[in-house]
């Protein structure tokens, strides 16, 4: 027996010879239970609104959103968060919590239509003010404390229109403790918060602010959300949502900050969302259209590293579209 071929006992290959031996070992795995997908709710009238930016991806007027929620449903997808673009903005992004809301009057509406779905809501003021900025303003500086009140506001009027769970994005310090104090002292204790607890300062956004048209008027957001650079403070930001009382804590983007997940997925025991952007989404789209990549298999393959990393739960705009490769 030639010798060498003998002394070549590890073959790794024997288990990756058929479909039937990779998938008995398949490590990780996606499942349309992973995925919640956004959508943008506009205050207009009769309004199917294409996102440019975003192929596939509208602003969905009132009066039409339950097109865009049954084929949700037709797809295997039953958790959403919605955006709201209000009919008018304010520098204190008065929409945000009045009762009449644009999100609030979605939440309604869904409920009494849809009462299978669930039904999480972004919790922040960008999509609001008239400058764009995520909290109120104190001449150009955001003022954290005085952002707080209302975001809490804002959750509390959330739950009380129906929403199942909390999505705060701001990254005010202390937003989570604010709104978990709001919530609870108003009887809305069982109303789970997924903060936004890792959020960068990321070029990844771009598309998603012609969707939600909150991009900021002027300046950036350099100075409340994070630095792209940073690792360490990834860990800090996570425990301090965790003190505050989060149930969920979310990494975002994703695909540029896999390590940022799965470095979190290890320090806590808390369930670990991610959000895969959309300027993520867009390029995917952008390639896949000009022949240059196989979509499906990119968008899958790009799914599947978040789980990989750590994630749980994957906020994404293919959400409909991986559900039906899944089924």
């Amino acid at each position: 027996m030639n010798k060498e071929l003998f002394d070549l006992v590890h073959r790794p290959r024997r288990l990756r010879q058929s479909a039937g031996f990779r998938d008995l070992l398949r490590e990780h795995r996606l499942t349309p239970d992973d995925l919640i997908y956004p959508i943008f709710v506009t205050a207009q009238t009769n309004t199917k609104n294409a996102i440019e930016t975003m192929p596939g991806i509208y602003q969905w007027s009132l009066d039409r959103i339950n097109e865009e929620i049954d084929d949700a449903l037709d797809a295997g997808i039953n958790r959403l968060i919605l955006f709201g673009i209000p009919s008018e903005k304010d520098p204190v992004g008065s929409d945000a919590i009045n009762d009449d809301g644009i999100i609030q009057k979605a939440l309604r509406q869904l409920k009494g239509d849809y009462p299978e779905l669930m039904l999480i809501t972004d919790v922040c003021m960008c999509e609001y003010t008239d400058h764009g900025h995520c909290g109120i303003l104190h001449g150009q500086q955001v003022d954290n404390d005085q952002t707080l009140g209302y975001l809490q506001r804002q959750a509390i009027s959330h739950a009380e229109a129906g929403a199942d769970m909390v999505a705060p994005s701001g990254m005010m310090d202390g937003m989570v403790g604010a709104i978990r104090d709001g919530l609870d002292v108003n009887d809305f204790s069982h109303i789970p918060i997924m903060s936004y607890a890792v959020k960068y300062s990321s070029a990844y956004y771009g598309p998603f602010r012609d969707a939600a048209e909150s991009a900021p008027r002027f300046g950036d957001r350099k100075s409340y959300q994070m630095d792209p650079a940073n690792r360490r403070e990834a860990l800090r930001e996570a425990e301090l949502d965790i003190e505050e009382g989060a149930d969920i804590l979310m990494i975002k983007p994703a695909l540029a900050y896999l390590d940022i997940i799965s470095l979190i997925r290890e320090s806590t025991t808390l369930p670990i969302a991610c959000y895969n952007v959309s300027g993520e989404y867009s390029m995917i789209k952008a390639a896949a259209e000009k022949g240059w990549i196989n979509g499906d298999d990119v968008m899958m393959e790009s799914l599947l590293s978040m789980k990989r990393a750590g994630a749980d739960i994957i906020l994404t705009y293919f959400a409909k579209e991986a559900a039906r490769l899944l089924k």
